[in-house]
């Protein structure tokens, strides 16, 4: 689970200007920790089938928005791939 003080700092690591709290590349970000999160939970709780319908919702999320930053701004999406290892 990703506390406020979490998210402030995933935030301030990939904003693109003071505000900025909903881009793109702050949405992957995100979305990329808590699906590392919440595949740990997954491995100790292999049977917890409502989380895993949750993962693969943010793991389909993600996708999306990946595929919409490749098409809008593919630079900015290969230094994101590289800082978040994905």
């Amino acid at each position: 689970m990703l506390t406020t003080r979490k998210k402030k700092i995933i935030i301030n690591d990939h904003k693109a200007h003071d505000k900025d709290t909903g881009s793109t590349t702050v949405q992957v970000a995100l979305l990329s920790r808590q699906i590392s999160d919440l595949t740990s939970h997954l491995k100790k709780n292999p049977k917890d089938n409502i989380s895993r319908r949750g993962l693969l919702k943010m793991v389909g999320k993600r996708r999306r928005l990946i595929n919409y930053l490749e098409k809008v701004d593919p630079k900015t999406l290969s230094s994101l791939t590289k800082k978040l290892n994905l």
